[in-house]
């Protein structure tokens, strides 16, 4: 058996048909999970895109103790075990954070492709002047990453030329060199589209904004939506939905290629991404307000947390949804145990097997959503509790963690300038699917059960006293 682990980066899920969406175009994944499982209520856990890789290369929740960071020396993680075990493994990614300056996540890899050039990738030095797509106050970091972007795509010319195309394409050309040569193998494909900064070829955002004659804010600053009008905060939507086709048609090329090669009768294909992004919802745009990597400054709600997760497995009936509550460590027990791997180490996730089987077995009953704690919430950092009725958004003690850090005082009210004032936040996603309606204060008895079962959490996973101190309190 074979797995195929294919990551697409801030793919929002309730952007696939499959997943109830009426006005992007997305016929190839939509296709692929009437095959599959698609599980309904997957969250991801570590925040945002290199936490997430941590956990998935770990199978643990790594927000407890580390933070978007290079890959750790002295961990074993997935692709070491896999090949422990007999398996060829091989990385294709076009997702920039987790192997430039040095964050190692190619290792334990049999092999390992690096597209170069996503975001503000230090690819290009020319051309040295370059056109940006809108005002540069409207650009996240400004000028910079977009400029560094623009000159790394000068020489595109075809759509094939695409970050998505070509990492779908490298790993199309591996499967062809590698699909019969090894008794099992492990493929991972990370690609870091629909990510900004959003520029499909332009018969893409046509498909959804056709009469759009304003600037193109590709990468738009994070946090509150205001500074745009309602027309170019329409054609972001426009612009996202371009990539979201985009990756959709190349995905379902690489899709096509595993069936020309017969390799559905003996290979496991997962599809999932680590977040998702704010179009307007909350009054915000992005998927957190204040900026370098801590990234957990604004609350994690639905559209972030939740996440796409299809599974095809050649031996499991396809057709089928799921309505477990699950997470990227379950993906990682899940590919080793399809891979008869065995770990010396502990995980946090469980094999999905008995649920894409069909089995009626107990399962956790929330899951936890956060960026790293290890600073405490000094950064804006909430933790998100998701049930299956309920999501909890958990402050934690933020006037211990500024005494105890007082140097990080302006930096939290700057934030609390920009955010307004950090607070906890309960919905109940049964009559408020979109939480618009805070219930913490009416449902206290709610919130106080639900964050007893995260101090739980917290604790069994193994967070250190220093760190789970600001979040015993609510």
């Amino acid at each position: 058996m074979n797995v195929i682990l294919i990551v697409s980066d801030t793919f929002r899920y309730d952007h696939l048909g499959c997943y109830g969406n009426e006005w992007i175009r997305t016929p190839n994944l939509d296709s692929f999970a009437e095959k599959a499982i698609v599980f309904d209520r997957a969250y991801t856990a570590s925040f945002p895109t290199v936490p997430h890789r941590h956990d998935l290369y770990t199978g643990r929740y790594t927000f407890v103790y580390s933070e978007w960071a290079p890959l750790p020396r002295n961990e074993l993680v997935l692709a070491q075990i896999l090949r422990q075990s007999g398996c060829v493994t091989q990385l294709i990614v076009d997702t920039p954070h987790i192997l430039k300056d040095g964050y190692n996540y190619d290792r334990g890899f049999d092999g390992w492709l690096w597209i170069r050039g996503q975001e503000g990738d230090r690819y290009m030095t020319s051309p040295r002047e370059v056109k940006l797509p809108c005002n540069p106050s409207k650009l996240r970091y400004g000028a910079r990453t977009v400029t560094q972007y623009l000159r790394n795509v000068s020489l595109r010319q075809r759509e094939s030329d695409y970050f998505v195309a070509q990492t779908m394409t490298a790993a199309i050309k591996w499967l062809e060199l590698n699909y019969d040569q090894h008794e099992k193998f492990f493929l991972h494909v990370d690609t870091f589209d629909p990510h900004e900064p959003w520029d499909p070829p332009r018969w893409y955002v046509d498909m959804y904004d056709p009469e759009y004659e304003g600037e193109e804010v590709t990468y738009p600053v994070y946090g509150p939506c205001d500074y745009l009008s309602e027309e170019e905060l329409n054609h972001c939507r426009a612009l996202y939905a371009g990539e979201v086709t985009l990756v959709d048609r190349w995905i379902g090329m690489l899709l096509e290629k595993i069936e020309d090669l017969g390799l559905l009768e003996d290979t496991a294909i997962i599809f999932t991404s680590d977040h998702g992004f704010y179009h307007g919802e909350h009054g915000l745009i992005g998927k957190s307000i204040i900026q370098p990597m801590a990234a957990g400054s604004s609350a994690l709600y639905e559209e972030v947390a939740h996440i796409p997760l299809i599974i095809y497995h050649p031996d499991m009936k396809g057709g089928r949804r799921c309505g477990a509550l699950v997470q990227p460590q379950d993906i990682t027990a899940t590919i080793l145990e399809i891979l008869e791997a065995k770990t010396p180490v502990v995980m946090h996730g469980r094999s999905l097997l008995p649920l894409l089987r069909g089995e009626e077995v107990p399962w956790r009953d929330f899951a936890v959503t956060s960026p790293s704690i290890i600073h405490g919430p000094v950064a804006g950092q909430r933790i998100t509790v998701t049930t299956h009725d309920w999501a909890f958004i958990y402050a934690g003690q933020v006037e211990d963690a500024l005494r105890d850090n007082p140097g990080r005082k302006a930096n939290f009210e700057r934030l609390e300038k920009v955010a307004g004032k950090i607070k906890n936040e309960l919905y109940n996603l049964r009559k408020d699917p979109r939480e618009e309606k805070n219930v913490f204060e009416e449902e206290r008895e709610v919130a106080e059960e639900l964050h007893r079962k995260l101090v739980d959490f917290l604790r069994e996973v193994g967070t250190e006293e220093q760190h789970l101190k600001y979040w015993i309190k609510i």
